[in-house]
Formats: C-alpha cells, structure tokens, sequence
C-alpha cells in the first residue's frame, strides 16, 4: 500500500513514466505541483493537452510543428540545395542552436538497428527519396548520431544514394571542445583521427 493518498501517488506515477525521471525526482515534482497556485497547475495541464493536441509532423520534412508545411520548410530564405538528415526532432532542434546552417532537414524518426527489428522501412526514409526525385538538392548531410545504429543508418543511406549522383557527406565526429583526451573513449579517439583537418 502507498504511503500517499491515491491522486498523489498515481500523480507520481506519472510523473515517474518521464524519461530522466526517477522515484524521487517524481516525488519532489508531484509536491513541487501540489505547492502551485492553481491557476499555475492549470496552465501546466492545459500547455501539455495543448500541445499533444496540435502537434504534428511536418509532411515534407517530418519535423515537430504546429502548421504543415513547417517553417523550416516554407522559409523561402532557406537553401534548397542543402538536406541535413537527423534521427529525431531534438537533433532539428541542436542543429538550429548553433545558427550557422541555412539549409532544410529530414528527420528519420528512429535509426537502423537489426538488434531491435527496425529496418529501413520502419524509418521515414521512403520520403527523402520522394523528396529527392522532386526537389533540386545538390548535396545530403548525415547528421545520425556517432552510435553502431546511427553509424550503419548513414552507411545504408550512402549507399542508397550513390547511384542518384547527389554529394553525399557526414558530420564529423570527434573530440569535444574542452575534452581530455586521456578521458575519451576509443571509439571517439578513432573517430578524431579519421577526421582530421589541415592546418
């Protein structure tokens, strides 16, 4: 039996059922709630109902958005010649912070990974090729993540590729700026050298 009064504990529950948040950190949440104003917590409920309600893909580029096509995709100033390919919504997101890529994206929606059942037919990878048969790019970025899955998604998508006579290049991978190297993994030392540039 818990130790809280039933709504208290299925509120931690649920807050437990987040990713990155454990027992205690849902407890701390839950009472952090119950201490808010109530004009607060309904706020609260009505962004999350918000925005589960009006979110969807976008059908060009398969970003998170509230309009279809999505801004990204309808900005007129961005370059149509450029296509970074990411693995999820958040990468669209890390790939904007920097501000120094003016081109469009595809987001996979997941990676290759055989040890899970994914294929590449489980991915939004059908629609890039669409796009590609419609849309005047002269390069793709792979932008997957430096994992086993992301690695083998941008190798099958290379040489998917290849025969359409479009460039097709990988971010680098390596070290991060104030890394030690003592302290980086092989993997990632490896990765450092392979893609290292002249000074």
């Amino acid at each position: 039996m818990s130790q809280y009064p039933k709504p208290l504990s299925r509120l931690i529950e649920e807050l437990s059922m987040l990713p990155g948040i454990g027992g205690k950190t849902a407890q701390r949440l839950a009472f952090h709630i119950l201490a808010m104003e109530k004009e607060d917590v309904t706020a609260l409920a009505e962004s999350i109902t918000d925005a589960k309600e009006k979110m969807k893909y976008c059908s060009v580029c398969g970003n998170l958005t509230d309009k279809d096509p999505c801004g990204i995709c309808s900005d007129e100033k961005r370059s149509r010649k450029y296509i970074c390919v990411v693995e999820s919504p958040r990468d669209v997101a890390a790939m904007e912070r920097i501000k120094e890529y003016n081109g469009r994206y595809h987001v996979l929606h997941g990676c290759i990974s055989p040890m899970d059942g994914i294929g590449p037919e489980d991915i939004n990878l059908r629609s890039l090729l669409k796009r590609l048969q419609s849309e005047d790019v002269s390069e793709i970025i792979l932008a997957t993540n430096p994992t086993i899955e992301g690695e083998a998604t941008a190798m099958y998508i290379a040489k998917l590729l290849k025969p359409a006579g479009i460039k097709v290049t990988r971010i680098a991978h390596g070290l991060p700026v104030g890394g030690d190297l003592e302290y980086a993994d092989e993997i990632t030392i490896s990765k450092s050298l392979e893609n290292r540039k002249e000074l």
